[in-house]
Parts: C-alpha cells; sequence; structure tokens
C-alpha cells in the first residue's frame, strides 16, 4: 500500500520540481560591456518573476554558468536583465592585425610561417591573413593552440 502512494507523490512533485528550476535565468550583477569576459562574479541566478513569459525565453537565455563563464559579451549587457546567449561570443584566440603562426601540412611536407591575421577568430574559425614578405592573402582554420592550420584545399 505505501508503495503506490509514494510513487504518487513522486509523479506529483516531480513536475513541480522541473518547472521551478526552468524558472531562473542569469542576470548581470553590474554593466559588462561590449567585448569584456564574463566572470562568475559578474552574474547571479534570478527567478523569473513571471513565469507565464518563461516561454518568450525559453532556449534564448543563460540559465546556467557554464553558458556565459569565459564567454565575451557581444553587446551591453545590463543589471537585473536575463543575459541573451545570442549577445555571448567565445574569446577570440587570434586578433585581426596580429602576428599569428600559419600551418601547411600536406604528407610529410610541414611549412610553418609567421602571417598577419586580417580576421580576429576563435576555435574553428576561417580567417584571412596575410603574408607579411610576399603580401598573399589566403585563408586558414584557427586551432585550439591559437595557430592557424592551412590546407592545401583552402
Amino acid at each position: 500500500m505505501r508503495l503506490p502512494l509514494l510513487l504518487a507523490t513522486l509523479l506529483l512533485v516531480a513536475p513541480l520540481s522541473v518547472a521551478n528550476a526552468a524558472e531562473t535565468a542569469l542576470t548581470a550583477t553590474r554593466v559588462i560591456y561590449p567585448g569584456e569576459a564574463i566572470e562568475a562574479g559578474a552574474v547571479t541566478e534570478v527567478a523569473l518573476r513571471n513565469p507565464k513569459r518563461r516561454s518568450a525565453f525559453d532556449g534564448a537565455v543563460a540559465t546556467s554558468l557554464v553558458e556565459v563563464e569565459g564567454k565575451v559579451a557581444k553587446r551591453t549587457l545590463l543589471p537585473g536583465r536575463p543575459i541573451p546567449i545570442a549577445a555571448l561570443r567565445e574569446a577570440w584566440l587570434v586578433e585581426q592585425g596580429k602576428a599569428v603562426e600559419a600551418h601547411f601540412n600536406a604528407g610529410v611536407l610541414s611549412i610553418s610561417a609567421t602571417v598577419v591575421a586580417l580576421q580576429s577568430g576563435s576555435a574553428g574559425d576561417l580567417i584571412r591573413l596575410r603574408n607579411p614578405d610576399s603580401g598573399k592573402s589566403f585563408s586558414g582554420t584557427v586551432m585550439g593552440d591559437g595557430t592557424v592550420l592551412v590546407g592545401p584545399a583552402q
């Protein structure tokens, strides 16, 4: 007799806890300016005042620290307002106008050169580069270590 009662209680309480967890969002504790990296102390988790508006924010605002920590603001984030995911980007590993190491690999042939980035980019981005000696421009993919991989098909 106790098992069905316990099971019924769990079935009634579980959806409530999931609904309450979904009604929170992250907000800035201070003004975060464009280009500024977001740290854990700059955000706080708050409950949304009007849960009926939650459907307007589904998937559009940050709900956990993992989604925002280490990212960079694309626009000004104001205190007390939910942080839109679209207002964040990954930190640049390669910055426009800076020297970067480019690597070309084809079989056993491996060539490395210092080039100038014509665009900023994070890991996985395809960016334009320029060889300062020849003046030639070409594309390469930014790697996780901050170098750029140039392939024969690029």
